[in-house]
């Protein structure tokens, strides 16, 4: 698929109220605002715009050039100036260090294995001073094996219809999302249909602090619903808020 249209189409699909819960979630664990955050993975800058009219300096990374034109262009509309880098988040080593590092949205579940994984958290941990605060989410091991198989859903509008269904990845609590667009052509009025494959695998939320522990971080913590309660059996989100040490 043309990358550009799913970027613009995922922008469009996703709910503005979990952007409102991640900006108070981030509120609660700082108490300030005269702080750096790096937002990594940033996609199509929702949450770096949000946090920037907030009051907070912000940079934006994501490895797509198609989500951060459209994060450029959500900053300017806005009237922000918010620096958009283009960067893998298993190699930061051009950046400079921040106050805070977040990653919403799950996107650490689109690393293919932990040593992937491990070395993002060695790389955010090389990008914060003691005491800098990591925080994340991820879909736990329950949504991956009881919620997503089988999963199905569609939208439409005038313009447009998208499907999404989800089944059991071949590891252990992974999961295939088969995404079908169908967008109108303009000139001709004809629909086009464009498909995206993602592969999103999870891990024990045990697993998780173990490797930041062992990438300089302390105080790691996990919880539920924006840290709100601890986690059960049923959580389907983790998450994370790790100290550097």
């Amino acid at each position: 698929m043309i990358y550009s249209n799913f970027a613009q189409l995922y922008d469009d699909l996703m709910e503005p109220a979990i952007y409102e819960e991640w900006e108070q979630f981030i509120a609660r664990l700082t108490g300030k605002k005269d702080m750096t955050i790096l937002d990594l993975a940033c996609g199509t800058g929702r949450m770096a715009v949000k946090l920037a009219q907030e009051g907070y300096t912000v940079t934006g990374v994501d490895l797509s050039d198609e989500m951060l034109a459209l994060a450029d262009q959500r900053a300017h509309s806005q009237k922000l100036t918010i620096p958009l880098l283009q960067a893998n988040m298993t190699d930061l080593s051009e950046l400079a260090q921040f106050d805070m590092v977040i990653s919403c949205l799950d996107s650490l579940c689109y690393l293919q294995n932990p040593q992937e994984l491990k070395r993002v958290f060695l790389q955010v941990a090389q990008h914060l001073p003691a005491g800098g605060l990591f925080v994340f989410d991820v879909i736990s091991p329950y949504q991956t094996d009881k919620i997503y198989p089988g999963y199905t859903y569609s939208y439409t509008n005038d313009e447009q219809a998208f499907t999404w269904e989800s089944y059991s990845g071949e590891q252990r609590h992974s999961v295939i999302h088969d995404l079908n667009f169908f967008v109108e052509d303009k000139k001709t009025k004809q629909y086009e249909r464009f498909t995206e494959i993602h592969h999103e695998r999870t891990y024990e939320a045990d697993y998780y602090l173990k490797l930041l522990l062992e990438s300089g971080f302390y105080k790691a913590k996990v919880f539920g619903n924006f840290g709100r309660e601890e986690i059960k059996e049923q959580t389907t989100r983790f998450f994370f808020v790790c100290h550097k040490k």
